[in-house]
């Protein structure tokens, strides 16, 4: 069994420090921890868009731009974008008016943590690629 590749790590890295900055912002604006945002989709920053743009960066450094590989992560990465952004941000709006029902009638209410503003994806995609760029750069220093 071959090594990971180190690619593949700097993208879980990015995931989970994003979620685990989900976390640290939801734990000060409760004023209490908020451990459930470490597996949660949604939030503030879109970890999603994170992995995926450190996934897509650091294969820009280690194949450069022209290279297949390249091309079929862009492709993923703007799909795992456009879906945190356009598809689960319909499902979150369904959600917040299906609680509006749900309370009427007394019912438990659903998540409606599900999707991302255009600020959350931003700072998603700003953090994947500031990691795979630094590690980039932390490996060509050596």
């Amino acid at each position: 069994m071959g090594e990971i590749s180190d690619t593949l790590i700097v993208a879980v890295a990015a995931q989970l420090s994003g979620q685990l900055i989900k976390v640290v912002v939801h734990s000060l604006r409760a004023r209490r921890w908020q451990l459930r945002y470490f597996v949660n989709a949604g939030g503030f920053p879109s970890a999603h868009s994170a992995f995926s743009t450190a996934l897509l960066v650091g294969i820009a450094f280690r194949r450069g731009l022209n290279s297949d590989l390249f091309a079929v992560a862009a492709v993923f990465s703007a799909i795992v974008v456009y879906d945190a952004y356009r598809l689960r941000g319909a499902v979150q709006h369904q959600a917040k008016m299906l609680n509006k029902l749900l309370r009427e009638r007394g019912e438990p209410e659903v998540s409606e943590l599900s999707g991302h503003s255009l600020p959350e994806i931003v700072v998603g995609v700003v953090l994947g690629a500031a990691i795979a760029t630094a590690y980039a750069v932390m490996i060509a220093a050596v």
